[in-house]
C-alpha cells in the first residue's frame, strides 16, 4: 500500500473450477501387483484356506493322540492331587505359596491376578507415547517382561514339582466292582483303617494304590498287612489276629477276580 496510490493487492488463487477439479480416487489394487490384494474374494479365501489346513491337522491329531482319560471323580478321595490345564498352572502354582493360600486364598485367587492383568491393560494409557520401539517406550516394556518372566516361571515351576507318578496311579482306571460292605473282610479292613487310606470302594486314594484287582495271593497280601511295602505303607498297621488276618488276605485277593 502506497499512500495516494490506493490499495495494491497481490494474492494467489487455488481454487480452481469444479470441471478442473482432480477426483481423489484411490488407485486400484491391480496397479500395485504382488503388494495388495482384493479383500473379497482372494483375502479371504486365503484366510479361509489355511483355517481349513489347521483345522484338519488338529483333528488328525486329535485322533492319533487321544486325549487321556482318568478314573471316575471320587469326591470322598481327599488325596487326590488336582491339576489344571496348561494355561492355569501359573495361576495353580501361585495358590501353593503360604502368602496366597490357606487364610490369603483370596490374595493368591484374586488381588495378585488382578492387579497384574489390571497393570497389562492399564500399560497403554501409562505409557502412550508415538514411539513403537520397545526401548522407547519403558512402562510397556517393563509390564510386559515382568508378566511374561513371571508365567514362564510359574507354570515350569508347577510342572517340576509336581508328582506325575502318583497323579498316573490315582487317575488309573480301574475295574468297577461290586464290594459287599457286610462281608466280614471289609469289615476287618474297616476296623483296621484300610478304606482310609485305600478309599471307601477300595479303588486308591491319599496317595495309596487300588486294591482291586491287584494279583496278588493271599500270602502276599497278608505279608504286606504285616510287613509294610515300599516305605509308604509302614509295618504294624494291621492289628487284627491271624484269623483275621486270612480273613483279610483272602478277601482282598478276590476282588477284582
Amino acid at each position: 500500500m502506497h499512500r495516494g496510490k490506493g490499495l495494491k493487492f497481490v494474492g494467489d488463487s487455488r481454487v480452481l473450477a469444479p470441471s478442473e477439479r482432480k477426483k481423489m480416487i484411490p488407485k486400484d489394487y491391480s496397479e500395485y501387483p504382488g503388494k495388495t490384494e482384493a479383500f473379497w474374494p482372494n483375502f479371504l479365501l486365503k484366510e479361509w484356506m489355511i483355517g481349513a489346513v489347521f483345522l484338519v491337522g488338529f483333528l488328525c491329531l486329535t485322533v492319533a493322540h487321544p486325549a487321556p482319560l482318568e478314573r471316575i471323580a471320587d469326591p470322598t478321595d481327599t488325596g487326590y492331587i488336582p491339576l489344571p490345564d496348561w494355561y492355569f498352572l501359573f495361576l495353580y502354582q501361585l495358590l501353593k505359596y503360604s502368602y496366597a493360600s490357606g487364610p490369603y486364598t483370596v490374595i493368591g485367587a484374586m488381588i495378585m491376578p488382578g492387579l497384574a492383568f489390571g497393570g497389562l491393560l492399564l500399560a497403554p494409557f501409562l505409557d502412550n507415547g508415538p514411539e513403537r520401539r520397545p526401548m522407547k517406550r519403558p512402562v510397556a516394556t517393563t509390564a510386559m517382561l515382568l508378566a511374561l518372566a513371571a508365567t514362564v516361571y510359574l507354570t515350569w515351576e508347577s510342572v517340576a514339582t509336581h508328582d506325575w507318578a502318583q497323579a498316573e496311579r490315582q487317575g488309573k482306571i480301574v475295574a468297577k466292582v461290586d464290594i459287599d460292605k457286610s462281608s466280614a473282610g471289609y469289615k476287618i479292613a474297616s476296623a483296621n483303617t484300610c478304606i482310609t487310606c485305600h478309599g471307601d470302594n477300595l479303588s486308591g486314594g491319599a496317595g495309596a494304590p487300588a486294591l482291586v484287582g491287584t494279583g496278588l495271593s493271599p500270602e502276599e497280601v497278608a505279608k504286606i498287612a504285616k510287613e509294610g511295602k515300599g516305605g509308604k505303607m509302614p509295618a504294624g498297621i494291621f492289628k487284627g489276629t491271624d484269623e483275621e488276618l486270612k480273613t483279610l488276605s483272602e478277601f482282598i485277593s478276590g476282588l477284582g477276580k
